[in-house]
């Protein structure tokens, strides 16, 4: 295939994976991504059972997959701020890693896919192969194109590293955290049920700047964005045995039907909880955001 048309063809396909992953909460089913169709043919964006897609005349890999093996989003990212892929079983300079490696020297993006519980995948993109590392047969993956330019990756500046880390937070670690809520909730607003996944966050109950802020279900809750952001702004409190509280101003305020349906109506539900226990949000770190929340107007 030629070059330009594969590139061309690479942002079609992320394009498509961008937009069904908005439209379901921020992750896409195994089955969409086996059944992916462009110009009349099938094109599969994952392998049917290995964690690797190279397509026929693509001149190097499209995806990769990685499983979530860790209670924390981020198991395979090192403390450099990259992602150390293992080579394919195998030839290590053959098969599936002939094309992988080539994406070196293409340059040609990929999509980093991270399976965070079976037939659910988070997507990643675009992610670039900066290095090769035989000693422990892994390939380095780097979330930002501007580290195939930053000579080793061996040796990186400090700034480099924390760039590097601060990436991993913002798009490996926030959206697999998201993924992880929005499916234990099962697409659905903890506080007034809405079940449309583009309209979901998760959110934090102890923020991720705090200590114990950790990107773990029992830390999350899925929140429609204005219930969102009413918790993050102290307008909506939720009790350690989970009621929800509309701060007392906001309940004497007389406005339009977005207050009163969408606000002041929630006071006092009980929230509505992931089926799993070991999903269910945490009660001291309910006890720890209720205090925030009950202290807000104190001097």
């Amino acid at each position: 295939m030629d070059t330009a048309l594969e590139a061309a063809l690479r942002v079609r396909i992320m394009e498509w994976v961008r937009g069904r992953a908005d439209a379901n909460g921020g992750f896409l089913h195994r089955e969409e991504l086996l059944r992916f169709r462009v110009d009349g043919r099938d094109l599969p964006i994952i392998d049917f059972s290995r964690g690797i897609r190279n397509p026929a005349g693509f001149s190097s890999t499209l995806a990769i997959v990685a499983s979530a093996n860790g209670p924390y989003d981020d198991t395979e990212s090192h403390d450099d701020g990259l992602l150390h892929y293992a080579y394919r079983d195998g030839d290590p300079f053959g098969g599936d890693n002939r094309k992988l490696r080539a994406a070196i020297d293409t340059g040609q993006p990929l999509i980093l896919f991270r399976k965070e519980i079976p037939n659910y995948y988070t997507p990643v993109m675009p992610v670039y192969v900066v290095d090769d590392y035989p000693e422990e047969r892994t390939f380095l993956i780097a979330l930002d194109e501007a580290f195939r330019f930053m000579g080793s990756t061996r040796d990186l500046s400090t700034p480099q590293r924390q760039y590097a880390l601060r990436l991993a937070k913002q798009r490996l670690h926030q959206p697999a955290f998201r993924t992880r809520v929005i499916l234990a909730y099962e697409t659905t607003c903890a506080v007034c049920t809405l079940r449309h996944g583009s309209l979901l966050d998760a959110a934090h109950i102890v923020p991720d700047s705090e200590h114990g802020g950790v990107p773990t279900t029992p830390n999350g809750l899925a929140l429609c964005k204005i219930h969102h952001a009413a918790f993050d702004q102290q307008m909506l409190g939720i009790t350690p045995d989970h009621r929800v509280v509309i701060d007392q101003d906001l309940l004497n305020e007389v406005d339009g039907p977005m207050l009163r349906h969408g606000l002041q109506d929630m006071h006092g539900r009980q929230l509505t909880l992931p089926r799993r226990a070991k999903d269910r949000p945490d009660r001291d770190l309910l006890a720890w955001r209720w205090e925030k929340f009950e202290g807000r107007t104190a001097p």
